[in-house]
C-alpha cells in the first residue's frame, strides 16, 4: 500500500505507530500562522499519484478544521491520487437534532464540510446517540471502529475481579460487550441529568458487589461530573477505589484534576487524544480499518 501519513500537529506519535504497521512513510506538514491569525501550509514531500492519509484527532476542532481542510486540499493539489481522514476522535456528533426552536443541526453542517476534502474516513466509537450508523450523516465511506475487545483485554490483564460499570442506560449494549469479553458481571447507574454539569447517579444493589473492583466504563470522558459523583457513591457505600476507563480523554476544563482527587485507583483511557491517561494502544486496530476501507489496500 506504501501510504504518505500527513499528521497535524499533536498527532506525531501515533502517525509514526500507523506509518510503522502499515508500512508507510511519515511527512510533516509546516503549518503556522501569520502575523493576521491566517494559516500557512507547506508539504514538501511529493505528493503526485499517492495514497495520503491525513490523521487529525478533532478533540476542539474549531481551530483544527482549517489547518485540516488546507492540509486535504493541497494533498488534492499537489497530485494525491486518494485521501483518507483517520480521525480517531470525531467532533460534532452531539447536536443531531433540533431540541429547541432555532438551533443548527451541527452534525450535519460538520459533516459536510468536513467530507468535501476526503474520499473516505476512519474513527473510533463516534458518539452517534440517536443515529444508528456515520452513513446517516456523511456521504463519503466512513467506517467507525470499536475500542471494547482491546478495553475488556487491557481489563482481563489488570484488574482484580472487576465490576463493569456503565454511566447510563444508553451506554447498556457498549457496557455489556466489554463486561462479557472481559468475563465480568456489569451494571448500569440510575443517572438523573439536569444539566451539563449537574448531574445525580444511584448505583443499584451495591451491596451485591463489595468484593469487587468497580470499574467505570465511557465512551468520552468530557466533564467528568457522572464518574466524580459515582466515585462518591462508591466511597460512601465502602466499595474499594475505582478504575476509571474512557475511550476518548477529552477532559474538559478541570475534569481531569476533579476526577483524580475524587479518590480513583486509575484512570486509563484510549489514545485517540493525547493525554497522559492514555494506555490502551489503539493503532494496529485502526490500521485494520485504513485496510478495510481504503480502496488501494485492495489493488
Amino acid at each position: 500500500m506504501d501510504p504518505l501519513l500527513l499528521p497535524l500537529p499533536g498527532n506525531e506519535q501515533l502517525a509514526r505507530m500507523l506509518a510503522d504497521v502499515l508500512g508507510g512513510t511519515l511527512a510533516i506538514p509546516e503549518l503556522r500562522r501569520f502575523p493576521d491569525g491566517e494559516t500557512y501550509i507547506r508539504i514538501t514531500s511529493p505528493l503526485a499519484d499517492r495514497h495520503v492519509l491525513v490523521l487529525c484527532t478533532l478533540a476542539r476542532p474549531d481551530s483544527k478544521f482549517l489547518p485540516l481542510r488546507f492540509t486535504a486540499a493541497t494533498a488534492r493539489d499537489l497530485g494525491a491520487r486518494e485521501i483518507g481522514l483517520i480521525a480517531p476522535y470525531l467532533a460534532y456528533m452531539r447536536q443531531d437534532r433540533r431540541f429547541h426552536e432555532g438551533e443548527g443541526l451541527t452534525s450535519a453542517y460538520f459533516a459536510e464540510a468536513l467530507e468535501g476534502g476526503f474520499d473516505w474516513l476512519v474513527t473510533i466509537d463516534p458518539h452517534l446517540h440517536r443515529r444508528t450508523s456515520l452513513a446517516e450523516i456523511y456521504t463519503i465511506p466512513a467506517l467507525a471502529l470499536h475500542a471494547a475487545p482491546r478495553i475488556s483485554a487491557w481489563i482481563r490483564e489488570n484488574v482484580s475481579a472487576p465490576l463493569i460499570i456503565g454511566p447510563d442506560c444508553e451506554s447498556e449494549q457498549w457496557v455489556r460487550h466489554v463486561a462479557q469479553d472481559a468475563g465480568a458481571p456489569w451494571l448500569v447507574l440510575e443517572k438523573t441529568r439536569r444539566g451539563d454539569r449537574d448531574v445525580t447517579v444511584r448505583v443499584p444493589e451495591i451491596d451485591r458487589w463489595r468484593d469487587h473492583t468497580p470499574v467505570l466504563v465511557d465512551d468520552i470522558i468530557s466533564t467528568a461530573r457522572t464518574m466524580t459523583e459515582t466515585v462518591g457513591h462508591l466511597a460512601a457505600a465502602g466499595m474499594a477505589p475505582p478504575v476509571c476507563i474512557g475511550v476518548h480523554a477529552v477532559f474538559a476544563g478541570d475534569a481531569y484534576a476533579a476526577l483524580q482527587a475524587a479518590g480513583v485507583a486509575r484512570i486509563v483511557t484510549c489514545n485517540t487524544i493525547p493525554h497522559p491517561t492514555n494506555a490502551i494502544d489503539l493503532t494496529d486496530l485502526l490500521a485494520e480499518g485504513v485496510r478495510t476501507i481504503s480502496p488501494s489496500s485492495r489493488r
